[in-house]
Formats: structure tokens, sequence, C-alpha cells
């Protein structure tokens, strides 16, 4: 099969990178608002978390909402199609837990 067929690189070319999965993860529990996801993704910078979050609207992972209130706000939550990923984000955090219970049995030498 040729890379450029792989379905494993498609996936990879719309979530991948440092911080869409960590994206799509705090977005699968509910919308949130820009700020939120600042909060939550302290060391990404505000240019890449918005290039990010464009990139994810544009390939129809995620919506961009204005909420109306005291103050107008933007938010951002997973469409339809987004929220098919979520089997993925699930398998990925559980995978996570277990490979850091692996690094820490192996660090302390149980």
């Amino acid at each position: 099969m040729n890379i450029d067929q792989c379905p494993v690189r498609e996936t990879a070319n719309v979530i991948g990178g440092k911080w869409k999965p960590l994206i799509l993860y705090y977005l699968k529990s509910g919308a949130q608002r820009y700020g939120e996801l600042r909060r939550n993704l302290p060391d990404a910078s505000k240019k890449v978390l918005t290039d990010q979050l464009r990139e994810l609207e544009r390939d129809g992972i995620i919506s961009r909402g204005q909420r109306t209130g005291k103050a107008l706000s933007v938010e951002y939550s997973l469409t339809k199609y987004g929220k098919t990923l979520s089997p993925i984000l699930i398998l990925m955090a559980a995978w996570g837990e277990k490979h850091k219970a692996m690094r820490t049995r192996v660090s302390t030498g149980n």
C-alpha cells in the first residue's frame, strides 16, 4: 500500500500533532469557550491554539459558535462528525493511563 493511501495517515493528518488530540479530548465532554481551552492547554501558544482550532473547523471536526450573554463569547464544540472520534479518544486515554503505569513500574523496578 502506498503511504498516501494509508487510512492511518489520513487520520493522523486530521487529528495529529501536539495539541489537536488534547483539544478534541477536552471538547468530547462538551462545548468550551476559547479561554477554557487556553486554561486546559496552558503550554499552547495563542497562535498555535487558534491555528489548530481553525484546522479542525476546516476539516469539519469542530464547530465555532458564538454564545450570547453578558458578553459575546466564542465557544467550540465537536460536530456530529467530530463525535465519531470519541471512541478513538477514549482508547487513546486508556492506553495513555496503561502506558503511564507501565513507565512507573519500570522506573521503580516493580
